[in-house]
């Protein structure tokens, strides 16, 4: 039997502490160059060192590109996309031990002359010796370590199945990689005439709440929306307030609305999704004077399970005539009060309203310009672009204010559930199996707690229900879209199955080695075992 190179829990361990030395925040130089480096570590494999065409970079965008490396069994057709990221969030929050945020051992070793200042489960478990902390431990280069793993035994043992591994930039952020690598997925399944039988990730387990130490593993993942809003008042001088709006004033009463609002919140089973909140809210006032803001900006996410975005969409719009509602109210009383005029009441439009009133009075030519200016903006990023549209139009049909103009901002995931698949719960018994020999407390969720890239595959054909989004996102079809077509040739059921850690997105973030490298290890082995 050939040597393995990451055979050993130390191998694995420090397998991921290499990776997680390359750098990779999302639109990093270091995401850019990480895709270069773990193909030159793949072609460390004997298989895919006879076999270099087999490991192959795919562009993205923004010089980011997704790696895939297939091992192929001359006798199987039964496929598994091993599906990962290596994008990670930024690591600001680590303060003057930034740093070290992507070295494991110096960071474990500074946190150790440190750890007063740790909450106090995190110090319990620093001084316990058996967690990783740093920047992509648990989210999610431990996870693509295992694939890894997976694919070097596959690959030394000649196991009868295929396997496709996945990797891409930009989860974090618009999941630009796996929209990319829907295309690539259906071309690999032609070429080589795959039958793709499961979508592997290994996310993270996430804990259900403070103190849960209970190792999840999902049969699908919650789909996410962020409705957004552009707030439009009117402008005035200091020394007369209300003879004008401020935006920051229609803005307060809106997210007073929308902040955890439960008519947002979807159950199915025991499993809810988490509360709507608020990402972003800014008036677009740049500079310093005595003239009020009157411009301001609202992103609020929201996650979902069995709606669509006409249902969000909806229901947004129905919170938010509510909010100008009362706005409207207080704002007369104020103005009866000091016995001034006012400026009329604020008004709800959605997007493609002001678009079609924009074209009605400019003509579609010239709105397409102001638009593609606006969309062409490489300073700018989808969010913002997609506001910057809609200020633009309401910048020139002032006659609209004040309103409150609501439209979707990317990303946006569709929902996936696969738990009711009769080839999965098959599986899943052995991985249970696995778990309950290992002593493992292992429990099935239906919805990833979290956004995931599991939400481009398994598809359907979204025209439909997708026209409320189409039609409501100022950059959709220049800057921004979704794959319907590619995801709907993409059916499997999903998993996702990865180690157990704690505080994903801290500084606190931190692996747990025992759990990755042995149990999880098993227990993904033993699933894929169990399927040939």
């Amino acid at each position: 039997m050939k040597k393995r190179l990451w055979e050993t829990s130390e191998e694995m361990r420090e397998l991921v502490c290499e990776l997680v030395g390359w750098e990779s925040v999302t639109l990093s130089d270091g995401e850019r160059v990480f895709p270069y480096k773990l193909r030159g570590k793949l072609l460390g494999l004997d298989y895919f060192n006879k076999r270099p065409e087999a490991v192959s970079l795919h562009g993205v965008d923004e010089g980011r590109s997704f790696l895939t490396a297939v091992y192929e069994h001359d006798d199987a057709k039964k496929t598994v996309v091993l599906m990962s990221h290596f994008d990670t969030v930024q690591t600001d929050e680590y303060g003057g031990l930034e740093p070290l945020a992507t070295q494991p051992d110096r960071l474990t070793e500074a946190l150790g002359d440190r750890k007063d200042v740790l909450p106090k489960a995190a110090r319990a478990d620093l001084e316990s010796r058996a967690y990783l902390f740093g920047r992509g431990t648990m989210d999610m280069k431990g996870g693509l370590a295992l694939h890894m793993s997976l694919l070097e035994k596959a690959s030394v043992e000649g196991w009868p199945i295929n396997l496709v591994l996945l990797t891409v930039p930009d989860e974090e952020v618009n999941s630009a990689g796996m929209r990319a690598a829907t295309r690539e997925l259906v071309r690999l399944r032609k070429k080589h005439r795959f039958d793709y039988s499961l979508f592997l990730n290994s996310e993270p387990s996430f804990a259900q709440g403070p103190g849960d130490e209970t190792h999840y593993f999902y049969t699908g993942t919650m789909g996410k929306m962020m409705p957004a809003a552009l707030i439009y008042g009117k402008e005035t001088h200091v020394g007369e307030p209300l003879r004008g709006m401020t935006a920051n004033y229609i803005a307060s009463f809106l997210t007073q609305r929308i902040e955890w609002n439960d008519r947002f919140r979807e159950t199915i089973g025991k499993q809810s999704t988490p509360l709507p909140v608020s990402l972003s809210q800014k008036d677009l006032k740049f500079h310093y004077s005595t003239q009020t803001p009157y411009r301001a900006t609202a992103l609020y996410n929201v996650f979902i399970m069995k709606k669509n975005a006409s249902d969000v969409l909806d229901l947004f719009v129905d919170e938010a005539e509510k909010a100008a509602k009362e706005c409207n109210t207080r704002y007369k009383s104020l103005c009866e009060r000091e016995q001034v005029a006012g400026v009329g009441d604020v008004q709800v439009l959605r997007y493609e309203k002001l678009l079609r009133h924009a074209q009605g009075k400019f003509g579609k030519k010239k709105v397409d310009a102001w638009v593609t200016e606006v969309t062409e903006r490489e300073d700018f990023d989808d969010r913002d672009k997609s506001l910057a549209v809609a200020d633009k139009l309401m910048t020139e049909c002032s006659e609209l204010a004040p309103a409150i103009v609501v439209l979707f901002a990317p990303p946006y995931y569709p929902a996936v559930n696969t738990s009711d698949d009769p080839k999965l719960l098959e599986w899943l018994k052995q991985v249970k199996d696995e778990a309950g020999h290992r002593g493992v407390d292992l429990a099935q969720t239906d919805y990833f707690n979290g956004i995931c890239d599991l939400s481009y595959v398994n598809g359907h054909d979204g025209e439909s229900e997708m026209q409320a989004y189409k039609e409501n996102t100022p950059v959709w079809g220049r800057t921004y879209e979704i794959p319907f077509d590619m995801m709907a040739k993409l059916q499997a059921p999903v998993l996702n199955l990865g180690p157990f850690g704690k505080d994903a997105h801290q500084r606190t973030e931190r692996l747990h080695m025992d759990n990755a490298f042995v149990h999880t290890r098993a227990m993904l082995e033993r699933l894929l075992r169990s399927m040939f």
